[in-house]
Order: structure tokens, then C-alpha cells, then sequence
């Protein structure tokens, strides 16, 4: 790490100073989190256009993904991804050669 004149050696890190901020607002009563701000949902997309057929995603994760007709990767139901299977999403969306799959959060 390269420090300039005046500056502090030490980095204040942006997580461990929102943290303590948010620990000393919550301790003291004054923030109104709400508690399904930090509620999150994936869910994995496909892009027809770039789907070549590999199917790699479908053979990681049959939970999420289906073949149609044309061999084309489908996402089952509306894309959601359950907390156990995130692990599997990521998995597919990793493996695709076309990068075919998105994962929204």
C-alpha cells in the first residue's frame, strides 16, 4: 500500500466503519431498519439467443434448468433460486461456454 503525505498508514476499510455506524444508530435506538432490506432473492436467467445447447447448466443443476425441444436451456419455473441450490447457480452460471446465464440478486 502506497500512503502520501498526511495520510493515515492504516485503510479504514468502508465495511468496518458502515458496521460500527450502523451498530452505534441500532444500539442507540435511531435507525429504522426495516428487517427485509437485507432480505435477498437470486434468480438465474437464460438468454435464448446465446444458448449453443451445451446443456452444462442442466446437468449441474436439474433443480433450476431444462432442456426444451430444440435443446435450448430453460429456467424451470420463474428463475428463483432457493438458498440451498444457490451454490448450484453460481456452479452453472460459471460452467456455460456461451454465458448464456445470468444470475440477478
Amino acid at each position: 500500500m502506497t500512503t502520501f503525505r498526511g495520510e493515515v498508514s492504516t485503510p479504514v476499510t468502508h465495511r468496518s466503519v458502515c458496521a460500527d455506524n450502523l451498530l452505534a444508530r441500532a444500539c442507540a435506538g435511531t435507525t429504522n431498519l426495516d428487517p427485509t432490506l437485507y432480505d435477498r432473492t437470486m434468480r438465474v436467467e437464460v438468454n435464448a439467443d446465446l444458448c449453443q445447447g451445451h446443456n452444462r447448466c442442466y446437468a449441474l443443476a436439474p433443480e433450476l434448468f431444462d432442456v426444451d425441444d430444440y435443446g435450448t436451456a430453460i429456467v424451470l419455473g420463474d428463475g428463483t433460486v432457493t438458498p440451498e441450490l444457490e451454490d448450484k447457480a453460481r456452479l452453472a452460471v460459471a460452467n456455460c461456454p456461451e454465458y448464456a446465464i445470468t444470475i440477478v440478486e
